[in-house]
């Protein structure tokens, strides 16, 4: 396959460990927002180097907007997806849909909707 392949770039970019994990739990969070530490806990064995130069490149892509509220201490860094984050999501669910159908491994997970996991 091409490196100029739009399916290879593609997933290279996502298949990047965490990267469809921290999506997923943006997507849990309330208005698809969540801060730094919170992800960090939700994904246990992440470190928090990785967490943010993952963020950082879905900030970079478009698909998380960052927020930093400096005028409280500590400093408060939430994490939103966008609308392209969103469409990602009903992606990953397709994904989810094909996995539930073909019983991926016999080890798939019975949760209907990915607001409803636990990692």
């Amino acid at each position: 396959m091409q490196d100029e392949c739009t399916v290879n770039q593609t997933v290279t970019y996502l298949g990047k460990k965490w990267m469809l994990l921290i999506i997923l739990e943006l997507y849990k969070g309330d208005n698809y927002t969540r801060r730094f530490t919170e992800i960090k806990e939700r994904l246990p064995g992440i470190t928090a180097k990785v967490l943010s130069a993952r963020l950082k490149e879905l900030e970079e892509e478009g698909l998380v907007e960052r927020r930093v509220e400096a005028r409280s201490f500590p400093v408060k860094t939430e994490y939103t997806l966008t609308a392209s984050g969103l469409e990602l999501v009903g992606v990953i669910r397709e994904i989810k849909r094909w996995a539930l159908r073909w019983k991926i491994e016999n080890r798939a997970c019975g949760a209907q909707d990915c607001r409803d996991c636990v990692l």
